[in-house]
């Protein structure tokens, strides 16, 4: 059996015999410990948090690279950056191993070449001022570890996160977050827990560089896009109780400026 900790066996066997109700039991018994482990590192995941803001404060972007299940969790955080807290879309900028069609359908040994990530971050005009996560549950993916290397010698703040204890990735990254989630339920499935982690810090470090970035007012998404009913809706209830108008004025006011904070904005220049 592998020296990793996400590829330890199982504490559960003969899993086709158990009823649902009893696997599903099980599964989240394993769940519960994520948050646990996640409570240890947040010290390090503020500290990385806040050398993004500084750095995106300046012009700098953020880049996840990741392959697999962990490629897919990056270019879904920074996917849903935009609609959310209305930043441009290729401010946080999710690569995955293999290329986008890989979001969908693997793509055969796309994590093993070191070199390919450097030229995936090339494509995008790489700064010394842009920050690179390398997310990787084994922490031992050669796409993530080669991509990370290479940011790191150019001048990129770097950071990742894996979920084994003094993994290669972390060696060779200034923000190193090791999530040590254990044994999956199912061997070696770090779709699993080692996931939910993974995406559960991302949340952690795109939101808290939001509100450093000041896309959120108060506990307001003041800047999100308006891309729905549902959207136009909340925006516009958050117009009435910023500026204590009725409805039918807020919905006309957000609606002519594009954004919560734009209308209250264009309403104090009355």
């Amino acid at each position: 059996m592998s020296s990793l900790s996400t590829e330890s066996e199982s504490r559960y066997d003969n899993l086709e015999k158990m009823p649902t109700v009893e696997l599903l039991g099980n599964m989240n018994r394993e769940d519960k410990t994520v948050a646990e482990v996640i409570e240890a590192e947040i010290p390090k995941i503020a500290a990385l948090s806040d050398a993004i803001a500084s750095r995106m404060h300046e012009g700098g972007r953020l880049f996840y690279i990741g392959a697999g299940t962990s490629g897919r969790l990056g270019v879904v955080d920074a996917s849903e950056c935009p609609p959310t807290y209305g930043i441009e879309f290729d401010k946080v900028i999710g690569i995955i191993a293999g290329g986008d069609s890989a979001i969908r359908k693997a793509v055969e040994f796309a994590e093993d070449d070191e070199n390919q990530a450097w030229k995936d971050l090339q494509a995008w005009n790489i700064s010394t001022i842009d920050t690179v996560i390398g997310i990787a549950a084994s922490g031992t993916t050669p796409y993530v570890i080669g991509g990370v290397s290479d940011a790191r010698r150019f001048g990129c703040i770097t950071g990742c996160i894996s979920c084994n204890a003094n993994s290669p990735l972390a060696a060779v990254v200034d923000f190193p977050i090791e999530v040590i989630t254990g044994p999956e339920f199912i061997t070696g499935s770090t779709r699993m827990k080692a996931g939910t982690a993974q995406k559960l810090v991302l949340n952690m470090i795109s939101t808290s560089v939001m509100i450093k970035l000041g896309r959120v007012k108060g506990n307001q998404m003041v800047d999100m896009q308006l891309s729905n009913n549902k959207l136009v809706e909340r925006g516009t209830r958050m117009v009435m109780k910023a500026l204590d108008i009725d409805k039918e004025e807020a919905e006309k006011l957000l609606k002519a400026n594009g954004s919560v904070r734009k209308a209250i904005e264009a309403f104090g220049q009355k």
